[in-house]
């Protein structure tokens, strides 16, 4: 596991909503058993997404929105197989990050 991969969601209970875990958590913090991870929902679930605070991302050729608001620490096994990476996407991600603690 590593910061800016993406997971997929094994809960049957939210995987139609949020078919994918994005783990945010340093790698530094490796030996840690629990993940701090951002949701990221299919566009037509989520609504309008607000433009910094829930940047839109491909994962595995699909688009997804990232849901800042919803940061969570989840344990190693509430992450599914590993799908793809984005630390492409890393500038809109932090700047996501800072807008849910700075507001800016």
């Amino acid at each position: 596991m590593a910061q800016w991969d993406v997971h997929r969601n094994p809960s049957p209970r939210s995987r139609h909503r949020i078919p994918y875990l994005l783990d945010l958590q340093a790698d530094l913090l490796r030996s840690l058993q629990t993940r701090t991870v951002v949701p990221l929902y299919h566009p037509e679930v989520f609504g309008p997404p607000a433009r910094k605070l829930n940047p839109v991302i491909v994962v595995e050729g699909h688009p997804v929105i990232a849901s800042f608001a919803e940061i969570a620490g989840v344990p190693l096994s509430a992450l599914g197989e590993k799908v793809d990476r984005v630390e492409r996407d890393r500038t809109t991600l932090v700047a996501a990050l800072d807008c849910l603690l700075s507001g800016v």
